[in-house]
């Protein structure tokens, strides 16, 4: 019995495929578990989360300004009496649909554009790998603020800038990716039976070239929330009254000695949705790597 037990536990590890393994490889991190805990918590929240909000985001009550925590305001109120727990809570939407909207408009244009340089070389490759390097010799943040000036400060046009400014890192992770895959055996063969370049790229290449854009699309959600409140912060990002959480730290940055709640919690939002999606990004990155395998 034993021996049968063993040889059906062989089976299904070679029957697993390598996202199974790489899950496998995921959950034996509990620094990565925690991370993805925090962020299912946080996206819950974002969902289910206004339905259990005693004030609206906007009721003001000015008999109740600057009011510190309590049990009828779990998070204290603004200079303008709204229910902070109520702004964070619906913040957490705002601030997970830029992430996740801008890094994958970011991921899809830097993955095309990767593959192509890659995988046809030549004057592709220098013209599209120049552009790359002219994006990247400038500090993100100020890119962004350069591209949310050009279109206008509004929300929409900071989620347009933080894709933008992310194109580069996908774009050069993918295509390091593709120079590697291209030379394989398989690729080789599929040329030689004259399968057309579009099958090849869809259909082998981009497949097998995902594990690090999975990766670095995890860290770079991060990366967009906190350029996203860093131009909410500056008046770039939201405009007033949209609860972004740049926004109310910059709304309530004169309320810091005598009122500092106002600031604290949307701050430690913030802290806290970048510290879970960091930690899940660096155990997919453990699960997924080969070398960190062993």
């Amino acid at each position: 019995m034993a021996n049968i037990a063993e040889t059906k536990q062989v089976k299904e590890e070679k029957v697993a495929g390598p996202w199974k393994e790489a899950w496998r490889g995921f959950r034996k991190s509990k620094v990565a578990v925690v991370g993805m805990g925090i962020v299912i918590f946080f996206i819950l929240l974002a969902i289910f989360g206004p339905l259990f909000t005693p004030q609206g985001i906007n009721d003001q009550n000015l008999s109740d300004r600057l009011m510190p925590p309590s049990s009828q305001y779990w998070m204290g109120t603004d200079d303008f009496g709204r229910d902070i727990f109520s702004r964070v809570v619906y913040g957490a939407r705002i601030s997970l649909v830029i992430g996740f909207l801008a890094v994958v408009g970011s991921a899809v244009a830097g993955s095309i554009l990767g593959i192509l340089a890659g995988y046809y070389g030549r004057w592709v490759d220098t013209i599209i790998s120049r552009i790359f390097d002219i994006m990247l010799a400038f500090p993100s943040i100020l890119l962004a603020i350069a591209v949310v000036s050009v279109l206008g400060p509004s929300l929409r046009n900071a989620l347009i800038a933080i894709a933008i400014i992310n194109i580069p890192n996908f774009g050069r992770l993918i295509r390091s990716k593709v120079l590697s895959i291209k030379e394989d055996e398989y690729i080789m063969a599929a040329k030689a039976i004259g399968m057309k370049d579009k099958r090849i790229l869809f259909s082998h290449i981009l497949p097998n070239s995902m594990a690090p854009v999975v990766v670095q699309g995890t860290l770079a959600i991060a990366t967009a929330i906190i350029e996203a409140a860093a131009l909410g912060f500056l008046g770039l990002g939201a405009r007033a009254p949209a609860p972004e959480w740049g926004k109310m730290l910059a709304d309530s940055s004169a309320y810091l000695t005598n009122a500092p709640w106002t600031m604290i919690f949307p701050g430690v939002a913030i802290m806290l949705t970048v510290l879970g999606f960091n930690l899940m990004g660096d155990g997919l990155r453990d699960a997924l790597d080969p070398k960190m395998k062993s």
